[in-house]
Order: C-alpha cells, then structure tokens, then sequence
C-alpha cells in the first residue's frame, strides 16, 4: 500500500516545540532550529516555543520536562547533540524520560539519512520516544539531516490525513492509564 494524505480529512495542527542543542550556536547563529520551525509552520502546525540549550544532560533535561509537563505541547523536536563527541549528550539526557522508544524512527531515518551522507550517517544517534503523551524526537544539529527528517517521515506522520496511519491518529490514546500533569 503507497502512503499518501486523504485529503477529505480536515487537517489537524499540532503544537510543536523546538530546542537547539549546542554549545556554539546561539537563535541568531542557528540555522536547524529556524529550518525546523519553518517546516513545520509550512505544514500547518504552530511552533509553541523555540529554546536553545547548552550540551548539557540537565539543562536539556528540564526544558524537555517543562514542554512535557505542558498539555498544549504535543511535539518536541531537539537538533544537535546526537553525536560520538563528548559533549553530544541529548540521547543520555532524554532516553532516561521515555516511557517507549520508537526504534522505528531511528531506522527509518538511518535509511533516509544513507541517501544523502551515505555510511556518514552511522555517526547519528538520532531517536524517538513519547514522555507523558509527548512526541519527542532528537535529531542530529545539521540542517540537511533535520530536512531529512522532516520531509521524510514527520511530516507525514504528524498529519493526521496520512494513511494508512500517522503518529496523531494515536494521539488519544497515548495516555491511557494515565494522567497528563
């Protein structure tokens, strides 16, 4: 079965967060958190915040905490910090939250990312999870890798319109059993 987007279903948009991970970047110097933000405003969805955070396990930490704590978050979108480097530390900092990772991403992702950077793309340690009902996804710090990323699986999988399925469809459900803070 081909995926494609039905378009007699209204579209649903999301609110979407956004952090820059680095070091070296500042919002002004940053061109992934400002290509993300984009894309996703381009697609219909609203960019509730957009932050940036040192490479550091406890800073990116607590934002990611503060926007899953927020029921009108439902995505968060990390760039950088995916890497072998010392200070590529947003796997660490964010794995401990997950309460299911979504392997998924990470494959898919490789496979995407293999076209463009071809075995360059073993460097990534790119993944996906889901905190307290909230999407989160931790992209590697290059705009091509985050364009990768966005236009090859979340922006279908964030439409409620794709089909088969898509991450939003599923939304309602993410918490069962469970009480959003």
């Amino acid at each position: 079965m081909t995926a494609r987007i039905d378009e007699s279903r209204p579209f649903i948009p999301l609110r979407i967060a956004v952090l820059t991970v680095s070091d070296t970047r500042t919002k002004k110097t940053d061109k992934s958190g400002p290509l993300l933000a984009g894309m996703i405003q381009a697609a219909g969805h609203e960019v509730a915040e957009h932050a940036v955070a040192t490479d550091d396990e406890k800073a990116i930490r607590k934002q990611v905490k503060k926007w899953i704590k927020d029921p009108q978050i439902d995505v968060v979108i990390t760039t950088g910090g995916t890497g072998f480097t010392g200070r590529d530390v947003t796997p660490e900092a964010l794995r401990p939250l997950f309460e299911k990772e979504i392997e998924g991403f990470s494959a898919l992702f490789h496979m995407l990312s293999y076209q463009t950077v071809g075995t360059s793309t073993v460097q990534s340690r790119a993944c996906g999870g889901l905190a307290h009902g909230t999407y989160i996804f931790c992209l590697p710090g290059s705009p091509g890798a985050c364009k990768d990323a966005w236009e090859g699986i979340l922006k279908a999988q964030l439409d409620n319109r794709h089909r088969p399925c898509s991450f939003v469809e599923i939304m309602p459900r993410l918490m069962e059993g469970k009480k959003k803070a």
